[in-house]
């Protein structure tokens, strides 16, 4: 499965962030890019352990089905999925700045492996191991990358 312990896998989609522009437009969604590159850093902040949100009602409910369903195979994210609010980013953003936070937080987590990986659940999946936090970064990510056509 696709994900971001890969070597391969990292410099695809840092040559996939390379081609966003300031002025990149969004197929759906409310983000602009700005914002998109400020929320997949908080992605990889939470990943790593920086940001711990709390678990979500929801999430303690149905959180555990889905991750199974998330991570099971290469299928990529639903438009418009819900995002909870600590992940939710308002203001504007500036794209250059985000755009190498974003890359520095992804080579971060490449190069330390699983050993960079929280072990703080996930606030909608719950418990997630390395590997799992590994694909769902990627899908998050790509998910955001082809929202704004990279």
């Amino acid at each position: 499965m696709k994900n971001l312990f890969e070597p391969a896998r990292v410099a695809d989609v840092k040559a996939r962030i390379a081609m966003l522009r300031p002025d990149s437009p969004r197929q759906w969604g409310k983000m602009t890019i700005g914002q998109m590159l400020a929320h997949c850093s908080i992605g990889f902040e939470t990943a790593n352990g920086t940001t711990r949100p709390p678990r979500a009602l929801m999430g303690r409910l149905l959180g555990p089905m889905i991750k199974r369903m998330a991570v099971r195979d290469d299928g990529v994210m639903q438009k418009n999925s819900p995002t909870a609010k600590v992940f939710l980013i308002t203001g504007e953003r500036d794209f250059t700045a985000e755009r190498d936070r974003l890359v520095s937080h992804l080579d971060e987590f490449a190069a330390a492996g699983p050993a960079s990986c929280t072990d703080h659940p996930h606030a909608f999946f719950g418990k997630m191991t390395p590997d799992e936090w590994a694909i769902l970064m990627y899908k998050h990510v790509d998910h955001h990358l082809r929202q704004f056509g990279a």
